[in-house]
């Protein structure tokens, strides 16, 4: 049986992924954590999401440390935001529990942190800016074309919910990194980040990445390769935070097999590489 606490427990991401882990044979939901002195401390989460009653408290995240010691999860789930996740992530690799991490927005030195704390508690981790399963096959299809398409212009838009914070999207940020890997391009020197005014002539290096930001969009994205003559398209449309939840599922099995010290990412569960 695995034993997951879910941060953000209130939350849309929070609550599907709750809903979700209560329908598996073999797991079980351990701890349900919100924001630091929530209102909803004390609450049962079932309730909470109009499930009734499960047995499982919210804890307030400034209490999360003794949450993992009294509660012992093998892992946590944490789809929130940047900011508070840093934290999360630092008391629960501290504490010797395993991650599952699929929040965005994260800076590159905030990387590095979380990278030297899960190697310095050994414990294992899985992170991807989009646990969709069919974004990750979009993601091996647009790098493999790349490779195919070297003089193609590459413009990445991405769009999503008013309520989304960062932008551009984590997705649209790897599918970006990965392309400009596989054509071996500088990605702080390439990018380009929406365009206004008098920018000249397009180079033949630079790779477009647009956000559009409206409505309930759950998570577009397209990928163009642009030639002379012609163009391919490469799309991916969430119809439902549903995809992002199957994919975390499938990262909680997988993730307290994997190697302790290390980063995964949905790749690597899905066996893409």
């Amino acid at each position: 049986m695995i034993d997951v606490a879910v941060t953000g427990a209130g939350g849309r991401m929070g609550s599907k992924i709750i809903k979700s882990i209560l329908q598996q044979d073999d797991m079980r939901l351990a701890a349900a954590i919100e924001a630091p002195h929530t209102p909803l401390e004390g609450k049962d989460v079932g309730e909470t999401m109009g499930m009734g009653k499960i047995g499982v408290k919210i804890t307030g995240a400034e209490n999360l440390q003794d949450t993992l010691k009294e509660k012992k999860p093998h892992v946590l789930v944490d789809f929130t935001i940047a900011s508070a996740a840093l934290d999360t992530i630092k008391t629960t690799a501290q504490a010797g529990v395993n991650l599952v991490v699929g929040t965005t927005g994260f800076s590159d030195e905030e990387l590095e942190i979380i990278k030297g704390v899960i190697e310095e508690n050994q414990v294992a981790a899985v992170i991807s800016s989009n646990m969709s399963i069919g974004v990750n096959v979009f993601f091996k299809m647009v790098e493999e074309l790349a490779g195919l398409l070297p003089d193609y212009d590459v413009e990445i838009i991405e769009a999503h919910h008013h309520h989304k914070r960062d932008a551009p999207s984590g997705t649209a940020v790897t599918a970006f990194e990965l392309i400009a890997q596989r054509l071996e391009r500088k990605p702080d020197e390439v990018g380009v980040y929406g365009r206004q005014g008098m920018v000249g002539e397009r180079t033949r290096e630079e790779i477009g990445i647009h956000a559009v930001r409206g409505g309930d969009i759950v998570g577009d994205h397209t990928v163009i390769f642009a030639g002379d003559g012609e163009r391919l398209e490469i799309v991916h449309r969430a119809h439902s935070r549903q995809v992002f939840v199957s994919g975390v599922i499938k990262a909680l099995r997988y993730v307290n097999g994997a190697q302790k010290g290390k980063i995964s990412g949905m790749a690597d569960v899905l066996g893409l590489k």
